[in-house]
């Protein structure tokens, strides 16, 4: 994928003062805090779990599903590394909610024309040499921005430095094919609700695995659909022929009375 931008979060730094909550809401206008909800008014918030604060928000994967499901193309992983959504594309099928391995896309239900929502890097700030505007905000470090690789000696280097602090895994090198959110903690993952059963090989993979079937499974389906068509149209059409001869015995037995 090439050189690409990527967060590192570190649990251990994070003091859950929500500055980083702060500052996408006001770099996002249109964003609320619905009582620390992950929603379509907030495209990242802090959950507290095993006395850590952990953020949520968009993990921006190195090859998303959300992409190889879109059927118009409304999502797109730009060469920067954040996956950003095309509203004007977007037909409301939800299929990258559906797909997303990390539960991340929303959508706006209470809207007329609603939309979904996410993370998107502030790509307008990378785009003029800018790190988001949640790096840029968090006083301690726990959330620190620069390319993918970095991020990834930056990480490995803490692990080194304080194996008795630090846990020996970063989240989103390698899960499904790796991501553009890193996370370092002092406990496991699948302790703090992180999904353990991702793939290191990259969704899509999976996903066209799968479509490449469909064909298969479409002869099937139409074989079996039109067995039970044909049995029903036949039951019918012997209903039918047997009527007048019902009917005729009737008639028979009234004459006989």
């Amino acid at each position: 994928m090439g050189s690409q931008n990527a967060f590192l979060i570190d649990l251990n730094l994070c003091i859950g003062c929500e500055a980083c909550v702060d500052a996408c809401k006001a770099e996002n206008s249109h964003l609320t805090t619905e009582d620390g909800a992950f929603s379509a008014a907030s495209y990242t918030t802090l959950l507290e779990k095993e006395d850590l604060y952990i953020r949520r928000m968009c993990m921006h994967c190195e090859y998303p599903t959300c992409v190889s499901v879109c059927p118009v193309g409304a999502f797109e992983k730009t060469d920067l590394g954040p996956v950003v959504y095309h509203y004007e594309k977007c037909m409301g099928c939800r299929y990258c909610m559906q797909a997303c391995p990390f539960n991340v896309p929303t959508y706006e239900w209470h809207k007329t024309k609603p939309r979904v929502q996410k993370c998107h890097m502030c790509i307008a700030r990378q785009r003029v040499g800018q790190i988001p505007a949640c790096a840029e905000a968090c006083p301690t470090g726990a959330t620190l921005f620069g390319t993918r690789e970095d991020m990834l000696k930056v990480a490995r280097q803490r692990i080194a430095d304080e194996p008795d602090k630090y846990i020996s895994h970063i989240f989103g090198e390698k899960e499904a094919g790796g991501t553009s959110v890193l996370y370092l903690s002092p406990v496991p993952f699948e302790k703090l609700g992180f999904p353990s059963n991702l793939p290191n090989a990259p969704l899509p993979n999976l996903t066209w695995e799968v479509l490449s079937q469909i064909p298969r499974f479409s002869v099937a389906a139409a074989v079996l659909f039109y067995g039970v068509w044909w049995i029903i149209d036949r039951r019918i059409e012997i209903d039918q022929s047997n009527a007048p001869t019902e009917v005729a015995k009737l008639i028979q037995k009234g004459n006989e009375q």
